[in-house]
C-alpha cells in the first residue's frame, strides 16, 4: 500500500502546495497597502508641523514688532526707512487689513475666527508643502490681527489693530496684513497650477 501511494501519489498534493502561494500573495498585497498607509500618516504630519511652524513664526513676529512699535514708536513722529517712500508709523486701525471697513471691527473679528477654524480643518487632510506654507501665513495673520482684536482697547472683541509700515501714497499696514496677502496670493497661484491641499494635482 505505501508502495503504491508512493507511485500514484495523493490528488489534493497540488492544490495543498498551490495554496500557500496564494495566501503569500494576499499578504504581499496587504502589507504594501498598510506600508502605504504608514507612509501617508507621517507625510501628512510632518506637512502639519510646517503649517504650525510657519504660523508660530509669523504669528511671534507680528506680536513682537507691535509690542516695539507701541512701547518705542505710539505719540512720537513717524521715523524715515526710505525717505518720504517708507516711514514706520504707528496708528490704531478699527477695521480690516489696509484700514478698510472701520465700522464693521466686530464683524472682521468674527471672519477672522472663521478662517482660523477653517484653517484647522483642512489641516486634517494636508498633504502639500505650498499648501502648508500657505495656510501657514493666513492662519499666522489671523492669529497676529485677532489677538489685537481681543486685547486691545476699546474693548474686547472691538480692539484696534496696531499699524506701523506706511509706504508713501499707500495704506498703512503690519506684519500679519503681510502674512495674509503674502499667504493669498499663494493660494491663488497654487490653484491656478491645479494643486490640491491633499498633494493632488488635477489640470482642466
Amino acid at each position: 500500500m505505501a508502495e503504491a501511494e508512493r507511485v500514484i501519489g495523493t490528488p489534493d498534493t497540488p492544490e495543498a502546495g498551490s495554496e500557500p502561494e496564494q495566501s503569500s500573495g494576499r499578504g504581499e498585497q496587504e502589507s504594501t497597502e498598510a506600508s502605504g498607509a504608514t507612509e501617508a500618516r507621517p507625510r501628512g504630519k510632518r506637512r502639519i508641523a510646517v503649517l504650525f511652524a510657519v504660523a508660530t513664526f509669523a504669528y511671534a513676529l507680528d506680536l513682537v514688532s507691535k509690542m516695539i512699535v507701541v512701547a518705542k514708536l505710539e505719540h512720537h513722529a513717524p521715523i524715515e526707512i526710505v525717505g518720504d517712500w517708507l516711514k514706520f508709523e504707528a496708528i490704531r486701525n478699527a477695521g480690516a487689513a489696509f484700514g478698510f471697513g472701520e465700522a464693521f471691527t466686530i464683524i472682521f473679528t468674527v471672519i477672522a475666527t472663521a478662517v482660523i477654524v477653517v484653517i484647522a480643518r483642512l489641516a486634517r487632510k494636508l498633504y502639500s508643502l505650498p499648501w502648508a506654507i500657505a495656510l501657514g501665513l493666513l492662519l499666522g495673520g489671523a492669529l497676529g490681527n485677532l489677538t489685537d482684536r481681543i486685547f486691545r482697547a476699546p474693548g474686547v472683541f472691538e480692539g484696534a489693530v496696531v499699524d506701523f509700515i506706511a509706504p508713501k501714497h499707500f495704506a498703512v499696514f503690519n506684519l500679519a496684513d503681510s502674512a495674509i496677502v503674502c499667504g493669498g496670493i499663494l493660494i491663488v497661484l497654487l490653484s491656478f497650477k491645479g494643486l490640491d491641499p491633499d498633494g493632488t494635482v488635477h489640470k482642466d
